[in-house]
């Protein structure tokens, strides 16, 4: 189940939709209001989305990485095996912490501020977590100077290294790029199956910086 970050929808992870359903995965959606209904309340629904139903894996884009967490340690006992969080701010946001310190821009994070100025704890679920990080600077939190070029443009690398996590992978990828990548995609269909990032033509998955 794929599940979309701040300002977004469902339909914008359809690339990686299409990308995973060419892998041979199921692919389904997750949508809520990020913005007048907040993660706080995605958390929740996500929890009664999944409560009682068929084993199934998570993948969360930006935000929606940091909601399926927090539905998993409230509800630990939901049928999933293993989590993909995609550029998501697992540590906190720069990029939030500067909107949110601006009036004319902090309404920009709604009900969600809160959980993407804090982030997660170190993660202890049962689930296997996977991180995949871009490392392409492009992106609002450039532009704001909330992050440096270790990043994705919108969330810095370290703000993606969660204690706990089974895997990490860098890829070449924009914030928004991550969504698009054919090699997230990939990273992702892999860690999905096993557990486990591949190597990349560089040689083995990026390490936590």
């Amino acid at each position: 189940m794929l599940i979309h970050g701040l300002w977004n929808r469902p339909w914008w992870l359809l690339p990686l939709a299409w990308r995973l359903r060419r892998s041979g995965f199921l692919v389904g959606h997750f949508g809520y209001p990020s913005i007048v209904g907040g993660a706080e309340g995605a958390c929740q629904a996500l929890v009664e989305r999944l409560r009682g139903g068929p084993p199934c894996h998570l993948v969360g884009h930006s935000l929606g990485g940091l909601v399926a967490l927090e539905a998993l340690r409230r509800a630990p006992d939901l049928p999933v095996r293993r989590v993909v969080c995609l550029g998501s701010p697992l540590c906190g946001s720069a990029t939030a912490r500067r909107l949110a310190l601006r009036p004319w821009s902090a309404w920009l994070l709604g009900r969600s501020a809160g959980m993407l100025l804090r982030g997660c704890r170190p993660w202890d679920g049962s689930a296997e977590v996977g991180v995949i990080a871009g490392d392409r600077p492009r992106g609002i939190g450039r532009l704001l100077a909330a992050v440096d070029a270790a990043s994705d443009g919108t969330v810095a690398l370290h703000e993606t290294c969660l204690q706990g996590v089974a895997g990490y992978c860098r890829v070449r990828a924009s914030h928004t790029g991550l969504v698009l990548s054919a090699e997230a995609a990939r990273q992702t269909a892999a860690f999905l199956r096993t557990g486990r990032f591949q190597a990349g033509p560089g040689g083995e998955p990026g390490a936590p910086v």
